[in-house]
């Protein structure tokens, strides 16, 4: 069985070595909604989800040490992107689309979405270190990310916990939530993600 999500991944490094990363699903098998995975500087991963169901299936996939249930929104305003979630704060901003992005956007759709052009797109993948488009996680899950656009960050403004969390900086140590980190230069990546539940190989 394979579940698919659509939407965007956003990458953040700050000064005090928090790094954020913000799901923003606008189709999913559980309809529209938005997550934050968060790893402070000692380790401890966090992930903010919107209820139980989210937060479980989430938490199947990936590695958390604790888990806050609350609303989380999500708004995207041209290139401004606002983040309230349980003791968060964000805001950041999208730059120009690069090369990168522009070759993304040129992969038909159909294409991009499935999960063998994901296991060939790993390769250059790795070039970014940390960054896999496949591989598996969880209790055996296996996931593909098909890429379809990336937007630099260009600034951004977190408080987390009633702390400021410093300037935008490169996510550095790579996030481990998973297998694969997002790239280490913050970005908004546009994706189709699938999950396989039974750990079947791709197509």
């Amino acid at each position: 069985m394979r579940l698919r999500f659509e939407g965007w991944i956003a990458g953040i490094g700050t000064g005090s070595g928090v790094r954020l990363v913000v799901g923003h699903w606008v189709r999913s098998p559980f309809g529209a909604f938005g997550d934050v995975m968060i790893e402070r500087v000692d380790g401890e991963r966090l992930l903010l989800a919107p209820t139980r169901e989210v937060a479980d299936f989430i938490a199947a996939t990936y590695t958390f040490e604790e888990m806050r249930i609350g609303p989380v929104r999500v708004r995207v305003d041209g290139a401004a992107w606002t983040v309230t979630a349980p003791s968060l704060e964000l805001r950041f901003a999208t730059g120009g689309r690069g090369i990168p992005g522009r070759l993304l956007r040129a992969v038909p759709g159909p294409l991009a979405n499935r999960p063998a052009f994901s296991a060939l797109a790993d390769l250059p993948a790795r070039l970014m270190p940390g960054v896999r488009t496949r591989g598996r996680s969880g209790t055996g899950r296996r996931e593909w990310y098909g890429a379809r656009d990336l937007l630099p960050i260009v600034r951004a403004r977190a408080v987390f916990e009633g702390v400021e969390l410093g300037p935008l900086a490169p996510v550095e140590p790579p996030v481990r939530f998973g297998f694969g980190s997002v790239p280490r230069k913050p970005a908004a990546v546009r994706v189709t993600t699938t999950v396989g539940l039974d750990g079947e190989p791709p197509a």
